[in-house]
């Protein structure tokens, strides 16, 4: 399937990468689902930072599937503190080696958090930088 950016007045298309095949590559190698959806996929994270660490994958990496995944990771922190099973959560993207992005096919981590799980959490996610989360030092 393809898709088609804009850039300036030239059209570019470009082929969407999908989930299945990423899959057969090596760059997905997420098999724990917790649940399908017909454009994601929630997996369980295999190197989870908490309990319940998760991750939210498109089936095709678009914007708009990857929008989806987001909306849908808040969906599930809001619900999971609406029950009082966490106190907050964290929901970020790695994206670019740089970044930190090891399986390199899109996908939203969300990591569910609870009072007292880390000595500091202010910066929140600004503490992927060490020594530069904490603004208030």
């Amino acid at each position: 399937m393809l898709d088609c950016i804009s850039v300036g007045r030239m059209a570019v298309k470009l082929e969407i990468d999908k989930l299945d095949a990423a899959q057969k590559e090596g760059r997905a190698p997420w098999t724990d689902v917790v649940h399908e959806f017909k454009d994601c996929v929630w997996y369980n994270d295999g190197y989870p930072v908490t309990e319940g660490h998760s991750l939210i994958v498109p089936r095709e990496a678009t914007q708009q599937n990857l929008l989806r995944c987001f909306d849908l990771a808040l969906k599930i922190g809001n619900d999971n503190v609406q029950q009082g099973i966490i106190t907050g959560y964290n929901i970020g993207i790695n994206m670019g080696a740089s970044a930190g992005q090891t399986c390199m096919y899109p996908h939203v981590h969300l990591i569910p958090r609870k009072d007292g799980d880390t000595e500091d959490p202010v910066g929140g996610v600004r503490n992927v930088i060490p020594g530069k989360g904490n603004y208030k030092k």
